[in-house]
């Protein structure tokens, strides 16, 4: 199924929508102390879809960061990748292949490869996974997705794990419609509230550097008030002044800032890579929340990202569904409101290479998501 599998230079990853698959994004992670690898292969399409004729080859890439567990142990994580994404049936071989080509490559301590596929998962097509309001219900029990994903392979050594650490689930704006068409796309409260921030005044400008503690400031407000993990200022500087201009699959990345009465009340990072604007990181302050500031931003980054050429935008992160419990629900009323498509992906799955070690480290890994730590 795989040909030329080979290791090649990060500066030569192709341009791709997907943020962490980009030579921007290795970038970011050496600036933080963490190496990658990227892999460039072949395949012949009719391999991987029901429709290829079977003489059009597929050249296509992948790239890998290589994170350190302790001092005799690592993983491969792959985040949002790999990019080729088969049809259905052919899912599970591809990625047993792919992981066998891989290992030559890794480190001699490296006992898994964990995959954040961005696939679009099995059960966000499957109509009975829907209530009959079109609630998605989400996947079934991990074994029964194992069953399912390991069907065509040969070692059954795809492992669903415990946790995903990327969103598994977001929602796509189609940029392409005109301002008006986006708008009238939104729920009406969105749009009253997009309003009311601009009618109170608050203005949304681009950011740079020396604004980087401002946004630190609301980040660090909004971890503590939402409970989520805390990045380092050091990694929105790597991300902010990254660029990998000289390589195929470079970045633009804009600070924006919301304020009013020269007081920040929301921030955000807009990451433009290949044709897609990606909400990467938000936070606000708990200050003249009654002025809206949080959809004056959305607002402008839709906007912004329109006019440097975006035809999607990736609201990046939301619940599966409406359930008040789920820690992300504030989040899925809030992107909801501004209309697009939810998309479900498959989440983390594992790759076993060294099965004890595997064992031990999955017993203990902690449960809980780790939303962009990646």
């Amino acid at each position: 199924m795989i040909t030329g599998f080979r290791q090649k230079h990060i500066e030569e990853v192709f341009r791709t929508p997907i943020v962490q698959q980009t030579a921007f994004w290795s970038e970011v992670k050496r600036r933080m102390g963490i190496s990658s690898i990227a892999c460039n292969f072949r395949v012949n399409e009719a391999d991987i879809t029901t429709q290829g004729e079977g003489s059009q080859a597929i050249n296509s890439d992948v790239l890998v960061v290589l994170r350190q567990v302790d001092a005799n142990h690592s993983i491969a994580y792959v985040p949002y990748g790999p990019e080729l994404e088969p049809a259905d049936e052919y899912r599970g071989a591809f990625l047993e292949e792919l992981s066998e080509c891989m290992r030559s490559l890794l480190p001699r301590d490296c006992f898994m490869i964990r995959y954040d596929l961005a696939w679009e998962s099995f059960w966000a097509r499957d109509e009975e996974a829907f209530t009959p309001e079109g609630i998605w219900l989400g996947p079934p029990a991990h074994k029964l997705q194992e069953l399912r994903f390991n069907f065509t392979t040969h070692k059954r050594n795809l492992r669903k794990a415990q946790s995903n650490i990327l969103p598994s689930n977001t929602i796509f704006l189609d940029l392409r419609k005109d301002e008006a068409s986006l708008l009238q796309s939104m729920k009406p409260k969105t749009r009253y509230n997009i309003g009311l921030a601009q009618r109170s005044g608050v203005s949304v400008s681009v950011a740079g550097t020396k604004n980087l503690n401002r946004w630190y400031a609301l980040y660090r407000e909004t971890s503590h008030r939402n409970n989520f993990y805390l990045h380092g200022i050091e990694h929105f500087r790597a991300v902010l002044t990254s660029r990998a201009e000289n390589t195929l699959s470079p970045a633009e990345v804009c600070l924006l800032i919301a304020e009013h009465d020269n007081e920040p009340l929301a921030a955000m990072f807009l990451v433009i890579t290949g044709n897609r604007g990606t909400y990467l990181y938000g936070a606000s302050s708990s200050h003249k929340r009654n002025l809206m500031a949080t959809y004056a931003l959305q607002w402008r980054a839709i906007t912004l990202a329109k006019e440097i050429g975006c035809t999607e935008y990736d609201m990046f992160g939301i619940s599966p569904n409406p359930d008040p419990d789920h820690p992300m629900y504030g989040l899925y009323r809030f992107k909801t409101g501004f209309g697009g498509e939810i998309y479900h992906s498959m989440g983390c799955w594992d790759y076993p290479i060294e099965e004890g070690i595997y064992s031990y480290f999955t017993a203990t890994e902690l449960t809980s998501q780790g939303y962009h730590i990646n």
